[in-house]
C-alpha cells in the first residue's frame, strides 16, 4: 500500500493528525467524503487526496436518544441525546456526522443553515483510542 493510496487506514491516519481529507477524481474533478478509491461519476481509479477546509453548514439533523453502542459508551442515551446531521461542506460534498455545540434536548433550538466547523473527538484510551470527526456549531 502506497502512502497516497485511498484507503480507510490512510483516512484514519489523517484523522489522527486532525486533518479532514477527501478523495478527488483526477479524471473528472469530483470530490468525495468519505474518500473512495474509485470515482462513482466516471468510474476512473485515478483518485488523489484533497484536504478539506472542514467548514460547512447544517443541511438536516435529527436527535438520537437510543444510539449506537459506541455512543452509549460515550455517555449518550435516553436522558442525554445527541444530534446527528448532514453537513454540506464548503467544497461541495455532504457528510453525516455528530453535531456538537447544540442542545439535543431542545431540537427546536437547532437551525438548518447553522455554520459548522470540523472537530476531532477522541474516544477510548491506550491502544483502543480512536479519533473520529464531528462538526461543531
Amino acid at each position: 500500500m502506497s502512502e497516497n493510496e485511498i484507503t480507510g487506514v490512510a483516512f484514519q491516519r489523517f484523522l489522527d493528525e486532525h486533518k479532514l481529507m477527501g478523495a478527488r477524481c483526477q479524471a473528472c474533478g469530483a470530490l468525495y467524503l468519505p474518500p473512495r478509491p474509485l470515482c462513482p461519476a466516471c468510474h476512473a481509479d485515478a483518485m488523489e487526496w484533497a484536504e478539506l477546509s472542514g467548514r460547512g453548514t447544517l443541511a438536516a439533523f435529527t436527535t438520537i436518544h437510543i444510539g449506537l453502542s459506541a455512543m452509549v459508551e460515550a455517555g449518550y442515551g435516553r436522558d442525554n441525546p445527541y444530534c446527528s446531521g448532514i453537513v454540506q461542506l464548503k467544497e461541495g460534498p455532504a457528510i453525516s456526522a455528530q453535531i456538537l455545540g447544540v442542545d439535543a434536548t431542545k431540537p427546536e433550538s437547532i437551525a438548518i443553515g447553522t455554520p459548522l466547523r470540523v472537530a476531532f473527538v477522541e474516544q477510548g484510551e491506550g491502544k483502543e483510542k480512536l479519533i473520529r470527526f464531528a462538526f461543531q456549531a
